[in-house]
């Protein structure tokens, strides 16, 4: 009985500590050894619940798909479609802020997986990171089709065509920037968000 009570506390403890450290930074290598510390726990009783690191990793982004963003705009039906997906996408551009927090988050990101190749960890890692965002995206879109606000098309390319903006944007805020750049950010989130929802991605045909 003694065993079976503390068996799942134990396991929320090491996922929490896991998440705990990617919210700190995205970058987080959250090796067997390292999250066992940030737990208080022992590496057998983290390999007893998580026998790898890949698992520990797609359990904890696995996870994180669950939560949901507090005030999650894409519900507020007092805006129009256009204006619940700008909201969104701002919202998870906020996440980076700006300045030093910018640049800070930009400069670990390079050290994490430009400035040397990232072990198959770390880009299983940064994958999982990737897919989360993109994914909280097509979730977005895909309200936004059955409630028959904007016109069906390829959610996934059109999640991805708004990350690749989101990741545009994220590196402009980590360079030097003058008094105009929130201005200059609405205005190409708010061109971004009229290409996806003005008309349906074209599926390429025979003769393209």
């Amino acid at each position: 009985m003694g065993a079976r009570t503390e068996e799942p506390g134990t396991r929320a403890k090491i996922l929490i500590a896991a998440a705990t450290m990617l919210a700190e930074d995205p970058t987080a290598r959250l090796s067997v050894r390292a999250v066992a510390a940030r737990a208080q726990v022992s590496t057998g009783s983290l390999r007893h619940f998580f026998p790898t690191q890949r698992a520990l990793i797609d359990t904890v982004i696995a996870g994180l798909y669950e939560v949901d963003i507090p005030d999650d705009p894409i519900g507020d039906r007092t805006r129009t479609p256009s204006g619940r997906l700008l909201a969104g996408l701002q919202l998870l551009l906020a996440q980076v802020g700006a300045g030093d927090s910018a640049r800070q988050h930009w400069a670990a990101l390079y050290e994490a997986y430009v400035a040397s190749p990232p072990t198959d960890d770390e880009a299983a890692t940064y994958f999982a990171l990737e897919r989360l965002g993109r994914e909280r995206i097509e979730r977005w879109l895909t309200t936004l089709v059955e409630e028959g606000a904007i016109l069906p098309g390829d959610i996934a390319q059109r999640a991805r065509f708004l990350m690749t903006v989101l990741n545009g944007l994220i590196t402009e805020r980590a360079l030097p920037a003058d008094a105009l750049q929130v201005q200059t950010e609405t205005e190409t989130l708010r061109l971004a968000v009229h290409a996806v929802i003005a008309a349906p991605v074209q599926e390429p045909g025979p003769d393209t």
